[in-house]
């Protein structure tokens, strides 16, 4: 398995993986990435030059993806944890720590302070995993993701 950065070929891959875990877990469609139109281009999204995706592949095969990005309206010096999801097979297994661990060492690589990630009670396991890697919850969003349909919000000071 190898970790590198997002290509153009990958978007399509990226985009059915993402609305496959809102599927599997029944999360709300409106107001998230599920119906996000930059979910259709992430790679094009990605091309601002102080974000990163990471994205984790197998023998041609996507596994998931975590990436870093400085959403519209954050604190300065703040930079939200996006985009992260994994294949139902690939759960479980350590991947999400490695995908999760390359992108907070890639912001502070960026210069960011801190890191923000929006979520949903569906995905109660991400959550715990969150918590464990040291975000802490808020009781309001911070920034313009535009996601409206999440209500967990977290960040962690790096």
């Amino acid at each position: 398995m190898k970790i590198r950065k997002v290509q153009k070929s990958d978007n399509k891959q990226l985009a059915d993986l993402i609305r496959a875990a809102f599927i599997e877990y029944d999360a709300p469609r409106q107001g998230t990435v599920f119906s996000d139109p930059t979910t259709d281009n992430l790679y094009e999204l990605f091309q601002n030059e102080k974000s990163v995706l990471w994205v984790a592949e197998k023998d041609g095969e996507i596994l998931g993806c975590c990436g870093i990005y400085p959403t519209v309206g954050l604190p300065k010096g703040c930079a939200e944890l996006v985009k992260f999801y994994l294949l139902a097979k690939a759960r479980g297994k350590g991947l999400g720590t490695v995908l999760m661990e390359q992108s907070i060492e890639s912001a502070k690589e960026l210069d960011y302070s801190e890191i923000y990630i929006e979520t949903l009670p569906e995905f109660d396991n991400a959550v715990g995993m969150y918590e464990r890697a040291g975000f802490e919850q808020l009781d309001k969003p911070l920034g313009d993701s535009g996601h409206t349909g999440c209500d967990i919000w977290m960040i962690k000071k790096l």
